[in-house]
């Protein structure tokens, strides 16, 4: 598309060149957003980004789900500010401050205790990896064996225990990663279609010729999100749960993008009445884009020593601040009101996108809709129907983010607190651009 043809589709006048040339020359090779995004960004409020040469975008991406609560949003900020300009402590290691102590007595009343949940935590490292490999190291800890199990199409993150549960070859081969006693198990649904993983994992347990021994541990992503956006049924979470307790198994939930009220409870795993062995919290946990990562466990699972796992920003104290205003918020009824508004309409957009029949195939839950250009068509065009529909959608000011065995999904992830009209807005052009497409 040329810069004419740009103008008179979007209306907008043409636009200076950005200049790209200092990332270029520096950053390594491995940037992926910003090639796929090509702005560069300079405020962001709510569900909107500011680029500097004036464009505006709706942001559906949320960074990747980091961002529930929106860009900047007030009332966290202005916490975040309050605690700056009284001379907060900004980095404290596991070390006891007022704003951890803040940060647990908040979400203990407001997330744990009503949900009758009695767990200790551990604050890891700042990015959701660092949780998943406390959380396996854990495992194998309290129980003595090493194996794992984990199911296909998973993602746990990037470092090399969190790899050997993901099952994206593309990444696991990057990190150098071979199986590490991890057998992997299709998912409750996927691309081929549906499949009896309880029956096949019970077959597996029981069967002393099979060839896995009694794992650690079971983890598990309650809504699988990078996968292709696949919700877990209650009914094979609750199956599920009832395996791992009858083989003495460990059930970890990885809760690091679907949970904090991604899809529309906070955690996930809330709508099958289950209760983890181990929880994965991190991305939107702090409300605010500040890395924070948390392992939570039940009380009996806590064998660790002191020191044995470390981590020299798992004290965030900007990131206890936020988390805590956050917590206030789900405290709030207009918060809820809005959120439950927001979560209507998407699942209008959805009822309406299934409606028009042919190959396009949605998924999701709460505030997390997958499109799915691939599923159904068998041409293996989905990927690039995906890719046309997000370049289409960014050049009319929509960031979306795809995911998928191979980039046929199209992935929505609206903050939880957007305005409706700037929702309508970004879900208009969507709509166009499926007709486009």
């Amino acid at each position: 598309m040329d810069i004419a043809e740009d103008t008179a589709t979007t209306g907008q006048e043409p636009l200076p060149e950005t200049d790209f040339k200092i990332f270029e020359e520096l950053e390594s090779e491995v940037r992926l957003y910003c090639r796929t995004f090509p702005a560069v960004f300079e405020r962001a409020k709510g569900a909107e980004l500011f680029a500097e040469d004036g464009r505006t975008f709706i942001d559906f991406f949320c960074g990747a789900g980091t961002l529930n609560y929106g860009h900047n949003n007030d009332f966290i900020k202005a916490r975040v500010a309050d605690y700056l300009a009284a001379d907060g402590l900004a980095h404290g290691l596991d070390m006891y401050t007022v704003a951890k102590r803040d940060f647990l007595t908040a979400f203990a009343e407001t997330v744990l205790r009503p949900r009758g949940l009695d767990y200790k935590a551990q604050f890891t490292g700042p990015t959701g990896t660092d949780a998943v490999e406390a959380a396996l190291k854990l495992a194998r800890k309290r129980t003595g064996r090493s194996g794992l199990v984990a199911f296909t199409g998973a993602y746990h993150g990037m470092s090399r225990g969190s790899l050997a549960v993901t099952g994206n070859r593309r990444a696991r081969r990057a990190g150098g990663v071979a199986g590490q006693d991890v057998t992997f198990v299709p998912y409750e649904d996927g691309p081929q279609g549906g499949f009896d993983s309880i029956g096949f994992l019970e077959r597996l347990l029981t069967d002393p010729s099979s060839g896995v021994e009694v794992p650690a541990a079971v983890i598990v992503e309650p809504m699988q999100m990078e996968g292709g956006v696949y919700p877990a049924g209650a009914d094979w979470l609750r199956a599920l749960r009832e395996l791992t307790e009858r083989h003495g198994i460990l059930l970890i939930l990885d809760e690091i993008q679907a949970g904090c009220g991604r899809s529309g409870r906070f955690f996930c795993f809330e709508h099958a009445g289950i209760t983890p062995d181990v929880v994965t919290l991190s991305k939107s946990l702090s409300g605010y884009g500040l890395p924070l990562s948390m392992v939570l466990f039940k009380r009996e699972l806590d064998v660790w020593e002191p020191g044995e796992h470390t981590g020299t920003f798992r004290g965030n104290q900007l990131a206890f601040v936020a988390a805590t205003a956050a917590c206030e918020l789900w405290r709030q009824d207009t918060f809820h009101a809005r959120l439950a508004a927001s979560i209507d309409r998407l699942e209008r957009f959805r009822a309406e996108l299934d409606a028009q029949g042919g190959d396009l195939v949605t998924r999701g839950s709460g505030m997390a809709l997958g499109i799915d250009l691939g599923s159904g068509s068998g041409s293996g065009s989905g990927p690039l129907r995906a890719e046309r529909l997000q370049q289409y959608a960014f050049d009319r000011g929509l960031i979306v983010e795809l995911c998928g065995r191979r980039g046929e999904v199209v992935k929505l992830l609206p903050p939880l607190t957007i305005d409706p009209a700037v929702l309508d807005r970004g879900l208009d052009v969507l709509r166009q651009g499926l007709r486009s497409v």
